[in-house]
């Protein structure tokens, strides 16, 4: 595990009690298994989306623009998730078909 034996694990945990306190380690500890869970989810959800946008591309109008990041890919991902966000996304992905469509 990157070259640490354990002395140097026992001494990073002393520090991290020390710096964090007992109190907060498990919320700590909470707030990452949340965070490396909700980073795996969005990695399958757009690993998934790709793989079905190839089957959809064939049936779809071609939009304008370079294909998306990864990273533009995970802002889309987590500005879908904040409630009125989402709507106005909706709704600007409609207007652009029916403005591809029109042309």
């Amino acid at each position: 595990m990157f070259g640490l034996g354990p002395t140097e694990l026992i001494i990073i945990a002393v520090i991290v009690l020390l710096i964090f306190g007992a109190k907060r380690l498990p919320d700590i500890g909470k707030g990452l298994g949340g965070a490396i869970r909700e980073f795996r989810n969005v990695k399958k959800e757009l690993s998934s989306d790709t793989t079905d946008n190839k089957d959809e591309k064939e049936h779809e109008v071609k939009t304008e623009g370079p294909p998306l990041s990864l990273e533009a890919k995970m802002a889309n991902k987590i500005l879908e998730q904040v409630p009125g966000v989402k709507k106005v996304m909706d709704v600007k992905k409609k207007a652009d078909t029916v403005k591809n469509l029109l042309r």
